[in-house]
């Protein structure tokens, strides 16, 4: 984690750099704007920390300049005590934050762990598209959850070894995904086949994976090749093999011990030279002792496993996929991308998601479709109107006000408002700046509506 630190106060300096290399940062500290100025750059991967009164250029010149050079790039903006109006200019100059002097070591450090959060999430959301750009039909491994990062460390390992291997997941998860991934990491140049074993009718099972020869059967009026021929050079990705017929297990052993194939019908051995990749959702070993799935096959084509995780298991990587699936979307529909708001992107991080990758990639859709749906119980809803007095708890989902007409719209939209500021408060434990930051909206205007809605914040 990176940090950049104007402050003119040598006092001051010092004591704010200590504060953020404590907090795990490496901080590079000057005493003016105009030293600041080689170390800003459009790429830098940290956070900017600056005085607003500097001598020379202002902390409003470096905002300024840092906009100009990437508008994401995050700045925090030290302000002294009764400088509401220049905090406020700066938070509309496209300030991340503003903290006034005295500061506490906390809520500085909390500020900037956010702003650099943010930073990382920009600049992966960079990456991933500019991979796209160079490489668009190779997808995605994104995340930088633990488990995706010891994921991607398997993949840059046993990518180009060129074992057969085992992928373990549930049902959108992405094991297809990571079957792509590890083809473009193997460097073949051959084809990438897909076969899905539960999709294909058992009469025609093995003339598609191993191909049959002219007059094979009624109706093979010619030689057709199969699926695993035509992966010559390539990668065959096996998926729901669990589903394959006993039967055809038996052949599919022998393919991948013998590495040739006989087309049925036919006597003539052909080499194979293609990389298996088999996924399944069930538990092979556990089908194997029931007798459900051979168990030589098992070990065949298990050379190295990999376990895909759950999406609830990595929630962390939400607001990344999230992101990336809804500038998809946004590109492909031709729509603009939709914001959500910090309190909807935690409940979206608390739902369950059975679906897993593929029931999120669904519902960025329709999120940039502009369909999700409201209902009340549903863990995905966009917070809706709720009635004054409300008793639902403070973490539920909003309700939708009974439509009786015992309340105007402005009154069930101030309804609301309060409702929400109340709970950002409770949220961040009464402080009034981090309930700010996480509605997205400046603290002077958050002491305004406290005001306007009579709402006290909890402190003594």
């Amino acid at each position: 984690m990176q940090a950049i630190l104007i402050e003119d106060e040598a006092a001051l300096r010092l004591a704010t750099q200590q504060t953020l290399e404590l907090g795990g940062f490496t901080v590079q500290a000057v005493a003016s704007a105009e030293a600041a100025q080689p170390l800003l750059r459009a790429d830098y991967d940290g956070v900017i920390v600056t005085d607003v009164r500097l001598p020379g250029k202002s902390g409003l010149d470096v905002l300024a300049q840092v906009t100009a050079l990437d508008a994401e790039l995050p700045v925090i903006v030290v302000t002294g005590h009764g400088d509401v109006e220049m905090a406020v200019a700066a938070m509309r100059a496209g300030a991340y934050d503003f903290i006034e002097k005295p500061f506490a070591a906390e809520r500085l450090l909390d500020a900037v762990r956010r702003a650099q959060e943010r930073r990382a999430l920009v600049l992966e959301n960079r990456r991933l598209r500019s991979d796209r750009a160079l490489h668009p039909d190779t997808p995605d491994l994104i995340g930088r959850s633990d488990v995706m990062e010891r994921l991607k460390t398997l993949v840059r390992n046993v990518g180009p070894a060129g074992v057969d291997i085992l992928i373990n997941g549930q049902t959108g998860t992405g094991k297809e995904v990571l079957a792509r991934v590890l083809h473009a990491a193997s460097g073949r140049k051959g084809n990438f086949v897909a076969i899905n074993c539960g999709a294909l009718p058992e009469s025609v099972f093995e003339s598609e994976i191993f191909g049959h020869e002219a007059g094979a059967f009624t109706g093979a009026q010619k030689r057709r090749i199969g699926k695993l021929e035509y992966a010559s050079g390539g990668t065959v990705f096996l998926d729901e093999i669990e589903t394959m017929p006993l039967a055809l297990q038996v052949k599919l052993l022998r393919v991948l011990q013998e590495r040739k194939l006989e087309r049925l019908g036919g006597n003539e051995g052909i080499p194979l030279d293609c990389r298996i990749i088999a996924a399944s959702k069930a538990d092979l070993l556990a089908l194997s002792s029931q007798g459900l799935f051979r168990e030589d096959l098992y070990y065949r084509i298990g050379v190295v496993t990999l376990d895909l995780p759950r999406l609830r298991d990595r929630r962390d990587d939400i607001p990344l996929l999230l992101a990336h699936f809804v500038q998809e979307a946004a590109a492909r529909y031709q729509r603009p991308v939709p914001a959500w708001r910090p309190e909807q992107m935690a409940a979206w991080q608390a739902a369950d998601w059975p679906g897993n990758v593929r029931e999120l990639r669904n519902f960025a859709e329709r999120l940039v479709l502009g369909v999700v749906q409201t209902a009340p119980a549903a863990p995905l809803a966009a917070p809706a109107f709720v009635t004054a007095g409300s008793s639902a708890a403070p973490d539920a989902p909003p309700t939708v006000a009974a439509g009786d007409g015992a309340a105007t719209l402005p009154q069930q939209v101030d309804d609301f408002e309060r409702a929400l500021i109340e709970r950002a408060l409770a949220a961040a434990g009464h402080n009034v700046a981090l309930a700010a930051d996480n509605l997205g909206v400046p603290r002077k205007t958050l002491y305004d509506k406290l005001k306007k809605y009579q709402i006290g914040t909890g402190r003594k």
